[in-house]
């Protein structure tokens, strides 16, 4: 063999089929799973078969492996070393793996420490962050008995603080630590936003940060255990060694809360070996009963499955009003995501197609919606209508920088600006208030002259200014009549209808009945104003079609026919992108008052 040299280690492209397979045939040759992984590098040999690898997904090293007959190569150092400059060229100074007990003296020969162990596994990491994290909670100790409770609030619910209040019953003090892993449907800000506006004020809580060091199902590394439940138990046992050796010393804290769970297998293992494992060594687990309403158990999923049917009411019922912002917010990015990810939109972007568009695709667009995620809330929660012009050019900045100057979402930005603005306020509960202040607020931002010149120039602007159409700004006015005496009642009379057709020929329909009323200021702008003229006529016939038949427009006959129309869309440059903001508007308008 070969004796190693640097220039032995190569990347492995995971996006590639052909370097995947190869990376994860090598892996089950040495009895470990594949994983995603950001980065994997490998030493090769002549005909270019893997000796060893390893990978890393953010700051966790991964799927480290040497297959046996090089072994005596002494492979596996130079790659990690080689493992760790790539994770510092990205920012990443503390390296954490997890591995089996028995190769504790080989991490440990490499610069890596131990910080929590179990009997399948160990977590280990080499620089300071779980001894930076528990210096700063050290800084939080407060005099008196002091409890812990660590939770997700994906998002905060009323159960959530029932919880809080209960254990204020049991001790002095207590530490409330969200999980801070963001692969929730709530980013890490959003949840600990939620619960410091919940507690924040009382000042028996204190809102602790939180840290890569509450261990979950999700982002435990699992790759070298036999079997998944053995994956499961152990990753609970490092979480709760974790806190027993470091987080309640650091806190000086000597119990801990939990919640009953009634309906999850796997919490409520979890909570049965705190219970076991944490008394013995020092710190007692309390738990408390699950509130209920109407004798229904009050959870983050119920909320979450509210939000994927898309009825704030439902979700609203559940949480505390420091939520809702947050509701609106996922509503907001649901109906967005709802509209990129409907098939065969005449000259739209979808995910299979680009449509009129040689600037964007399916994953700019997603880029765009990731990069406006954060003001939804914010807008929901704005104080005044110059605060909401305010977000909304922030907004459009953070997209143009998202997608390197392209405009996707600027009209969304707008209309869904007004909406939650409107609806933030808690003042506005049925669909006529809301047109009225939608108008207020639009006029608001329109009228004052100061405000108005520093708005933007849209082509709607200047497609409106030629053909006298009524564009965004006239609509906007009018509260967008059209929408709650049309688009509003035909989406929900198609939704409710006892048919078999599905929610992707629905959305399909409402995109052709707002095409075939609305003077599109994308396609005037584009095509010119007869043939957007045109436009409207040939959505409403297609639309025809499909009613006149119900069972037609989920058959392949009339599917061919929008296909048709999209192609000849995409050839013609036609893009109805104003139809397309109407139609995330409409969804969302019908979510928030259901």
């Amino acid at each position: 063999m070969q004796p190693y040299t640097n220039t032995d280690i190569q990347e492995m492209p995971l996006s590639s089929p052909f370097f995947h397979g190869k990376v994860e045939r090598f892996l089950a040759a040495n009895g470990l799973r594949m994983e995603a992984m950001d980065l994997y590098l490998a030493v090769v040999d002549e005909a270019g078969e893997i000796l060893a690898g390893a990978g890393l997904q953010a700051d966790v090293l991964k799927c480290i492996a040497v297959s046996p007959e090089a072994r005596s190569e002494g492979l596996a150092a130079p790659l990690v070393s080689r493992i760790i400059r790539e994770a510092s060229l990205r920012g990443i100074r503390n390296l954490k793996v997890f591995t089996k007990p028995e190769n504790v003296s080989i991490f440990e020969s490499l610069g890596f420490h131990l910080l929590a162990k179990a009997p399948l596994a160990v977590l280990m990491e080499n620089g300071r962050g779980l001894e930076e994290y528990c210096a700063y909670l050290r800084t939080l100790r407060q005099p008196g008995q002091t409890g812990v409770v660590v939770m997700n609030a994906n998002p905060l619910t009323l159960g959530h603080v029932y919880l809080v209040k209960q254990a204020l019953t049991w001790v002095q003090h207590l530490f409330v630590i969200p999980v801070r892993e963001d692969i929730s449907r709530f980013a890490y800000r959003e949840r600990h936003a939620m619960l410091q506006g919940a507690f924040g004020a009382l000042p028996q809580v204190t809102v602790a940060e939180g840290s890569a060091y509450q261990i979950s199902s999700a982002t435990f590394p699992s790759y070298f255990m036999k079997n998944f439940s053995d994956a499961s138990e152990t990753q609970m046992l490092l979480d709760m060694d974790l806190f027993v050796r470091h987080i309640a010393p650091a806190l000086q804290a000597r119990v801990r809360f939990v919640g009953s769970e009634p309906t999850d297998p796997l919490t409520a293992r979890y909570n049965t070996l705190l219970k076991e494992k944490l008394p013995g060594q020092g710190v007692e687990i309390i738990e408390i009963p699950r509130l209920a309403l109407a004798d229904v158990f009050v959870g983050a999923s119920s909320v979450r499955e509210a939000l994927d049917r898309g009825s704030y009411r439902a979700a609203a019922a559940l949480t505390p009003a420091v939520t809702h912002p947050y509701l609106l917010s996922s509503l907001a990015q649901r109906a967005l995501s709802l509209e990129l990810d409907t098939p065969l939109k005449p000259g739209l972007v979808c995910p299979h197609s680009n449509g009129a568009h040689a600037d964007m695709d399916y994953a700019l667009m997603q880029k765009a919606l990731a990069a406006l995620r954060p003001f939804w809330s914010r807008m929901a929660r704005a104080a005044s209508a110059e605060e909401l012009r305010n977000l909304g050019l922030d907004a459009e900045k953070a997209m143009l920088e998202a997608t390197g100057g392209v405009n996707t979402h600027r009209g969304a930005i707008f209309c869904l600006g007004l909406a939650l603005y409107a609806r933030g306020a808690e003042m506005v509960d049925n669909e006529k208030d809301m047109q009225i202040d939608l108008g207020k607020i639009a006029g608001v931002i329109f009228d004052n002259s100061l405000l108005d010149k520093d708005l933007p120039t849209t082509h709607g602007a200047e497609a409106q200014a030629r053909y006298g159409v009524e564009g965004a700004r006239g609509m906007a006015r009018s509260g967008y009549a059209h929408l709650f005496a049309d688009w509003l009642p035909y989406y929900r009379a198609f939704a409710g209808a006892q048919d078999d057709r599905s929610e992707e020929s629905r959305l399909q329909a409402l995109l052709l009945r707002i095409m075939s009323a609305l003077d599109d200021t994308c396609v005037i702008r584009r095509v010119g104003m007869e043939r957007a003229q045109e436009v409207k006529r040939e959505a409403a016939e297609m639309l025809r079609s499909a009613q006149n038949d119900k069972s037609a427009q989920d058959g392949p006959d009339w599917k061919e026919r929008l296909k048709d129309m999209c192609d000849r869309y995409a050839r013609e440059g036609i893009s109805p992108g104003g139809s397309a903001d109407m139609l995330a508007l409409t969804v969302f308008m019908d979510s928030i008052f259901k």
